[in-house]
């Protein structure tokens, strides 16, 4: 058995509490004790057991009360219980009520670690399925392989089809929009509307017209009515990104949607009823925000019904290789390369800076790195701290350095699909062959993107392969990363 298995022994006799624990220590389980149902719940808030033994005869709360008890907690233990000879039909109830298992006094020592090592497989079992569920809902959204990532994978899969306000909170970049989207896709209104709304980017007039919708002519500009991005999402979800930005009118409306779930529009004096969803992101402090009266208290308890912390990439350093090698395939494929030669100190690079602007910051400086290295190589000297990018670590490459990026992989592509033949490839382009002659200069270039153009393909599809089976990707095109 499991030496992390942890086991409640509930009983009212100190001598079968004490044959209990030596028994169940004697095969590696850690043990506590409690001597009645109150004692057991008590111990159980403190600290949560894999699995509760219990007698069901015991003054004051008995077996059978905290088995319900017990049955109605989140994330609840199994519950083995101990009867008394002639007891069945009672076990038999208790079985019905959600017991796991029971074995009988005076027990023998076999008969009792054959129940009680079943019912900690079934906890494993069900433990390794809820973290094979939650990591395949997040990794549809985010790509990750530290413990810290998986444990929030379970929390995401078990809040998803519950249909509770989500806070999601964490440092800018982590990917706390990310979250939202697997908590969205696994929820029982994937199909339905999901509208998302940065709570920074209005002035609070617009943001409160914006969300909850105006009348025709309740402002200057409002030609016509409109529904807000609360009656869009009727019937689905709502993401308030930033919610920690929202001006005070627009929270107190907010409230009254999370109260009642009402909207009223700006310009009509009658509410209308709205069944949504609401997520809310933020990488500030809100309860320091209410201690200084920016945020509403109430609000803030309202929308904290569940709170998921994404841990910044400096706490879950065992993603930054997994992450690397995605980015670098995504923009390798973006700007058309067909592969790319790693050297061996990219990863030791990387590890070793601190991304204070977490997973965003890691993206950007993989695509600087991919879009304005030579074609022989990936220069190291490109990436947050190196002499190119002293002062400005992590920044994102400039519009033109993109332009150029993608316009490099566009001749690429085309002298690929005309196999190597220049008049035909700038024929696909729209350009001159002297212009295309040009652009195969200024990329460095030459005869490479267009010799063998054969091989590169198999090169490519084998690049892209390997990383498939390596990394998790999203559905549906988009990309995992940090939002």
């Amino acid at each position: 058995m499991s030496p992390l298995a942890r086991v409640l022994v509930v009983d009212d006799d100190p001598g079968v509490r004490y044959t209990l624990r030596e028994i169940l220590e004697s095969e590696g389980l850690q043990v506590d004790e409690a001597a009645d149902g109150a004692a057991a719940l008590a111990r159980l808030e403190a600290l949560p057991a894999d699995l509760v033994v219990t007698d069901l005869r015991m003054p004051g709360m008995d077996g059978m009360e905290l088995l319900r008890r017990i049955a109605g907690r989140p994330a609840a233990p199994r519950v083995v219980l101990v009867t008394a000879h002639g007891s069945e039909r009672q076990a038999v109830e208790a079985m019905k009520a959600g017991a796991y298992d029971y074995f009988k006094k005076p027990f023998e020592t076999d008969e009792l670690l054959a129940v009680v090592r079943r019912a900690l497989e079934a906890v494993r079992l069900s433990h390794d399925n809820e973290r094979l569920q939650g990591e395949l809902v997040l990794s549809r959204s985010m790509v990750f392989a530290s413990e810290a990532m998986r444990r929030l994978a379970v929390l995401v899969a078990r809040v998803a089809p519950r249909d509770v306000t989500v806070l999601v909170t964490g440092e800018s970049g982590t990917g706390k929009e990310r979250v939202a989207e697997a908590i969205v896709r696994a929820s029982r209104r994937a199909d339905r509307p999901f509208v998302r709304f940065n709570c920074a980017a209005l002035t609070p007039e617009l943001a409160e017209a914006e969300l909850f919708g105006h009348a025709k002519g309740a402002f200057t500009g409002a030609v016509r009515s409109r529904p807000g991005l609360f009656g869009e999402a009727d019937g689905g979800t709502i993401l308030l990104d930033e919610v920690g930005e929202l001006a005070p009118s627009a929270q107190a409306k907010l409230l009254r949607v999370l109260q009642e779930g009402e909207v009223r529009p700006v310009g009509e004096e009658r509410a209308r009823h709205v069944d949504v969803r609401v997520l809310a992101a933020t990488h500030r402090d809100l309860l320091e925000l209410v201690r200084t009266g920016r945020f509403r208290e109430d609000l803030y308890y309202r929308l904290d019904v569940v709170q998921l912390r994404v841990p910044a990439l400096r706490e879950r350093p065992e993603d930054i290789p997994v992450l690397a090698r995605h980015f670098l395939q995504r923009f390798a494929e973006r700007f058309g390369l067909a592969s790319l030669a790693v050297p061996d100190a990219l990863m030791d690079r990387l590890a070793a800076h601190e991304w204070p602007g977490n997973v965003r910051e890691l993206e950007n400086a993989i695509e600087g790195l991919v879009a304005l290295s030579p074609p022989e190589g990936l220069d190291l000297s490109l990436l947050p701290g190196g002499p190119a990018a002293a002062g400005d670590a992590g920044a994102a490459p400039s519009l033109k350095q993109r332009v150029e990026a993608f316009e490099r992989g566009l001749v690429v592509e085309a002298l690929r699909a005309a196999e190597g033949n220049r008049s035909e490839a700038a024929r696909r382009l729209g350009m001159s062959r002297v212009t295309l002659h040009d652009k195969l200069r200024k990329y460095g270039l030459g005869g490479r993107a267009e010799a063998q153009p054969d091989e590169a393909a198999p090169e490519r599809a084998g690049a892209r392969g390997d990383a498939a089976s390596a990394v998790p990707r999203q559905e549906g095109g988009e990309e995992p990363g940090g939002r």
